[in-house]
């Protein structure tokens, strides 16, 4: 995919809008995935999601909707409970809480370059938030594990889990964001690592800049402006996958605000 040269952002670049898995940490293969299995070994469940099909199941977003499609996709002959939501729910519950133990110990790092770019976000003034499909305690301890308790009142906005009723790629949960902040999308960047992602941030009239991963690098990112394989770090450069070029090979707010 080829992407023109980015049109001027905005006169005033105001605030940026980040999702959680996939763009903060790499929290799907080795995070998700294994609670997800945990939490059906506890439930006496003979299932698991090896990194093909977990790969798979990613095209749908949200995790108690990720188990129901398993079911009507992967796993037909199960026999389902009478009370299948309940079900679900009491899955998730589960593996939610196997999730925030990885999280408690320290077993999902950060992506290079985030914490550099939000702390360059800091101090030029922007206001940070986020917009995600999961849930808000999943947000709040991959804060505090990686940057310390006092992160999470980095944000001014946390739109997470069910807030809104359609998960991404319908546009619900970046238009809550810009709702919440006060703010026109044309005065903010939105940060996605999916095709999904990127259809919802897009929807919702936001400049989206992609940092892909091992799941998501072949996706159609058709509308972002910029798609690299991270942020990048001095020394440790970023590639260009699509987009315009970015100076010493790291991403910065100077570039984000000066492009055009």
């Amino acid at each position: 995919m080829d992407n023109p040269a980015p049109e001027p952002i905005v006169s005033e670049l105001r605030a940026l809008i980040f999702d959680v898995d996939g763009t903060l940490a790499d929290t799907e293969r080795d995070g998700h995935r294994v609670a997800f299995n945990a939490a059906f070994r506890e439930a006496g469940l003979d299932w698991d999601w090896d990194e093909a099909l977990y790969g798979r199941l990613l095209a749908v977003t949200g995790g108690k909707e990720r188990i129901r499609h398993y079911l009507d996709h992967y796993n037909t002959a199960f026999e389902r409970p009478a009370a299948l939501d309940e079900f679900i729910a009491g899955l998730h519950k589960a593996k939610t809480r196997h999730y925030l133990d990885m999280l408690k110990d320290g077993a999902i790092p950060l992506r290079p370059g985030v914490a550099r770019l939000l702390a360059e976000a800091r101090a030029a003034g922007l206001t940070l938030a986020i917009a995600t499909t999961t849930t808000p305690a999943n947000v709040v301890y991959l804060l505090e594990s990686t940057l310390g308790r006092e992160s999470v009142e980095w944000f001014s906005v946390i739109a997470a889990g069910d807030v809104v009723p359609a998960k991404k790629p319908a546009a619900d949960i970046f238009e809550y964001a810009l709702r919440h902040l006060g703010l026109p999308a044309e005065a903010c960047l939105a940060f996605e690592d999916s095709a999904n992602g990127v259809r919802s941030s897009v929807g919702a009239g936001l400049r989206t800049i992609v940092t892909v991963n091992g799941y998501t690098r072949d996706e159609d990112f058709t509308g972002a402006l910029l798609v690299l394989d991270k942020f990048g770090e001095p020394g440790s450069p970023c590639t260009v996958l699509a987009g315009p070029a970015v100076e010493g090979g790291y991403l910065t707010v100077e570039q984000m605000k000066q492009w055009g």
